[in-house]
């Protein structure tokens, strides 16, 4: 299966400045997922950026960054799907399918890349694989809405308040960190698909670097192996 990875890198975040080339461990963020997807099964990884810094930083670290993204689809309200699209439209070059993959997921591994090129490969009619996480003790059906100060259950909430989580269906919640769309699916504009297949990663591996205190938490992570 011949799939290109795009790892998108806007510049403008605001949480974090310049979050996609913030350190971690010593690498800069983006550092991360050049470094897993170099040694995988993915055919070429390219970096899209609207931003001349991190551009030269990914350059500098060894990436293909053939272009710089069009400032109109690289604001807050812009979706990644655009990004997608300008540069598999820009490459004017075609694959099976394109792997995305965001920078504020660190700990991905090659090894999920390659599992879930193969998962897709394997299953023809799929349109997708996303990957998840277990949501562990933040199950939906321990939610609560809060209206006026009042706790209102909601229509899927536990059978009883306070019902064990092995009683429970277990529920996963994507992660961030893998999407993985044949070609036909991302020119409909849709990420998932009709059918999506879901790639389970453990919850070490499932940090995604949204806040100031994500990358914390990453770093301290590391400083315990």
């Amino acid at each position: 299966m011949k799939v290109l990875g795009i790892i998108p890198a806007r510049g403008g975040s605001k949480a974090i400045p310049h979050k996609n080339i913030v350190a971690l461990g010593g690498r800069p963020l983006i550092d991360w997922s050049l470094k897993t997807s170099s040694g995988s099964q993915l055919r070429r990884v390219i970096v899209s950026t609207d931003d001349p810094k991190i551009r030269e930083v990914a350059i500098e670290l060894g990436a293909d960054v053939p272009f710089l993204r069009p400032a109109e689809i690289a604001t807050d309200q812009a979706e990644t799907i655009d990004s997608v699209l300008h540069a598999m439209d820009t490459l004017g070059e075609e694959y099976d399918a394109v792997m995305t993959l965001q920078p504020t997921s660190p700990f991905r591994s090659t090894y999920d890349i390659d599992a879930c090129i193969q998962m897709l490969a394997q299953n023809p009619t799929a349109d997708s694989v996303i990957s998840v996480v277990a949501v562990g003790g933040h199950h939906p059906a321990r939610m609560k809405y809060l209206i006026d100060g009042v706790l209102i259950d909601p229509t899927f909430c536990e059978t009883r308040e306070n019902q064990p989580r092995q009683e429970l269906r277990p529920m996963v919640i994507r992660n961030g960190a893998i999407y993985l769309t044949r070609w036909r699916t991302l020119l409909e504009r849709s990420f998932k698909g009709n059918k999506s297949l879901g790639y389970e990663m453990p919850i070490e591996r499932s940090i995604n670097i949204d806040e100031v205190h994500d990358l914390r938490f990453a770093e301290s992570l590391l400083a315990s192996q």
